[in-house]
């Protein structure tokens, strides 16, 4: 049976708003929760970017629900050594409630130390030795490691994860992304209910969980939806690698003055239709996911907890 979850914006929302929400979605129904991890916005109306290890610290005081980073990225902005000691002490405070979603990332968020961008190629080999060293470092044990990316010297988590592993799931957007994690991930992550990308996964292997997510705009004006959809995630709609490669927010607005409100009301769920909210998770469920998460963009959140509870997820039972 597929779970609903909500996702919490880094990018457009401060600290104290996440937590709220997470609170939010307990009492509406949502079963868990979803976080993204990003040094910069994808534009400067989103206007935030909270470092995601200590959001999920207070998440941790105030929600029972179990937390999945998606996506982080433990290959270049941070190293898996230091990566695997925040997911381990957030795991902790969930009482072992953390899954880890990491990515090969993107240029918006990972170069700013100054380090080279990789292709998509490298960073793919990247992210699967980094995935190793962490998963040696949760079993609580010393490590040390020279691999081709990453050296690690006599390190040792002393507060490692609740059970000594955590689940690792790994993103993917295209098919050659969904082999590399049906290889070495304990499941999959991707935005669209793309049942052939699934296939993929299942095919080359691949038996854990499929997680995916979806925003939306909830407003009893559909109009004016649209209009802040368009004016805080226009990115949505752009093709092909350009989220991977841009380098900052200014870059993302250059490239979104091609993204029209009448593209943003064809392709985003905006309105207070509940069919139409639930038509949406549902194609989710039917492509095969296990797990959904679904964003509401904007300042309007108390009235789409409402929403959700009362009209959306019941649809969905």
């Amino acid at each position: 049976m597929t779970a609903f979850g909500y996702f919490l914006s880094c990018e457009e929302f401060t600290p104290a708003q996440l937590v709220e929400q997470a609170g939010l979605a307990e009492r509406a129904g949502f079963t868990r929760l979803a976080i993204s991890d990003h040094y910069h916005p994808w534009n400067d109306a989103q206007g935030s970017s909270p470092f995601v290890w200590g959001v999920i610290g207070a998440l941790s005081q105030v929600t029972r629900l179990p937390v999945t980073t998606l996506v982080t990225c433990p290959t270049i902005r941070l190293h898996p050594a230091v990566t695997a000691q925040a997911a381990a002490t957030a795991d902790v405070q969930l009482a072992g409630g953390l899954r880890l979603g990491v990515g090969t990332g993107e240029a918006l968020n990972e170069h700013v130390l100054g380090d080279r961008w990789p292709p998509f190629e490298l960073r793919a080999e990247m992210l699967e030795e980094a995935v190793a060293v962490m998963r040696e470092l949760f079993t609580g044990g010393l490590v040390s490691h020279r691999g081709v990316y990453y050296t690690v010297e006599n390190a040792r988590l002393y507060t490692p994860p609740k059970e000594g592993r955590l689940p690792v799931y790994v993103s993917a957007f295209g098919p050659k992304a969904a082999e590399l994690a049906a290889e070495f991930a304990d499941g999959l992550v991707t935005m669209s209910p793309d049942t052939e990308l699934l296939g993929r996964y299942r095919a080359a292997g691949g038996t854990g969980p499929v997680l995916g997510g979806v925003k939306v705009c909830w407003s009893e004006d559909r109009e004016r939806a649209v209009k802040t959809v368009h004016r805080l995630w226009p990115s949505e709609l752009l093709p092909g690698e350009l989220a991977q490669v841009l380098p900052t927010p200014q870059h993302f607005e250059q490239a979104t003055e091609l993204v029209t409100e009448e593209m943003v009301a064809r392709a985003v769920t905006c309105g207070d239709d509940p069919q139409e909210h639930a038509d949406r998770l549902r194609g989710y469920v039917d492509a095969g996911f296990d797990e959904v998460y679904v964003g509401q963009i904007g300042q309007e959140q108390e009235g789409f907890f409402e929403f959700c509870r009362e009209q959306v997820l019941p649809r969905l039972e």
